[in-house]
């Protein structure tokens, strides 16, 4: 593959993505949430480019994005409550896992070969003009090879997909920093999948009625749930009394004494603010990860668990799982 292209948000970067993307490639484009590595939906080949670029595994579905609801009901079956959600929260950083039309046109393997389909509306304006470019759905799990700390700014793209992928769209760091809350509504209660950038709490709300959680071990039914993910090179731990002398620390709120012994400080937030954090979250494992270096070790201060405390958490206790 050619040197990766990196792109202005302006009319003619949005074209030369949108046939690029048109044309089977692959690009890199900013969300709310985190960059996404896009390719038309409804072509195999392109999906498949994306497996191969980011080395994911097959079994693991992605998030087709699309510009509307109306596009989203062409590929996926919204009952009541599915429709409620997405008036509630779209454009926005939710996901819906819905059972998927017959007459989808998306490719089986963006499914990962399931009957359902995870669709969503982004937020972000460059986004939103890309897709209404394309005027397919486009498959986007995060830009970021498999597994690895996932991207915020376009850098972060070209630091792992660099020469992997057609284009990048440089549109500056993304407003939400962790990856859309997922939501399976296939019969049954609502299935918290994936905590992220929209608080549980608000989908529960608007439903009238608590998420119930995903099964352990179950096969992945949405992207992120692979019990090692978002992972740097360094060894990473939960470290809620503080760091060892050699660990690089990376802190919530005011530090406890024992940081002042860390090899580097860093802070999510000094002061303590969730959607700081998030919103910085993986540009400082980035970080930490870098002045680690090989063979070291990060300890990381568990954030309070609600609102998008849950979402950072979960990023973190997967970055710190066993590989």
């Amino acid at each position: 593959m050619p040197t990766t292209l990196c792109l202005d948000p302006d009319d003619a970067g949005l074209d030369r993505a949108a046939a690029l993307l048109s044309g089977g490639g692959l690009v890199a484009f900013p969300t709310e949430t985190v960059y996404g590595l896009g390719a038309r939906g409804d072509d195999a080949r392109a999906v498949a480019l994306i497996f191969a670029a980011k080395g994911r595994p097959r079994f693991n579905p992605l998030i087709l994005h699309v510009p509307d609801l109306a596009a989203a009901a062409r590929v996926a079956v919204f009952d009541a409550d599915a429709r409620r959600l997405a008036a509630a929260f779209w454009p926005g950083p939710l996901t819906l896992v819905l059972p998927r039309r017959a007459d989808a046109g998306v490719a089986d393997l963006a499914c990962a070969g399931l009957a359902t389909v995870a669709v969503r509306v982004p937020a972000h304006p460059v986004a939103r003009a890309l897709l209404a470019r394309v005027g397919v759905p486009v498959a986007a799990p995060s830009a970021n090879p498999s597994g690895r700390i996932s991207p915020t700014t376009a850098a972060h793209v070209l630091e792992g997909l660099s020469g992997h992928i057609d284009a990048v769209l440089d549109a500056g760091p993304c407003a939400v920093g962790v990856e859309s809350t997922i939501v399976a509504l296939t019969g049954g209660p609502a299935v918290l999948l994936r905590p992220g950038g929209l608080p549980a709490e608000a989908v529960a709300q608007v439903l009238g009625a608590p998420l119930a959680q995903a099964a352990t071990g179950a096969t992945p039914a949405a992207p992120g749930m692979l019990a090692s993910h978002y992972a740097p090179d360094a060894r990473l731990r939960l470290a809620p009394d503080g760091p060892a002398p050699d660990e690089v620390w990376l802190g919530f709120g005011p530090d406890p004494a024992t940081a002042a012994q860390a090899a580097h400080r860093l802070n999510l937030s000094p002061g303590g603010d969730l959607t700081q954090a998030a919103a910085g979250l993986f540009a400082l494992l980035r970080r930490a990860d870098a002045l680690a270096g090989p063979g070291g070790r990060i300890a990381v201060r568990p954030v309070p668990d609600d609102g998008l405390g849950r979402a950072i958490n979960d990023r973190l206790v997967r970055a710190a799982a066993p590989r």
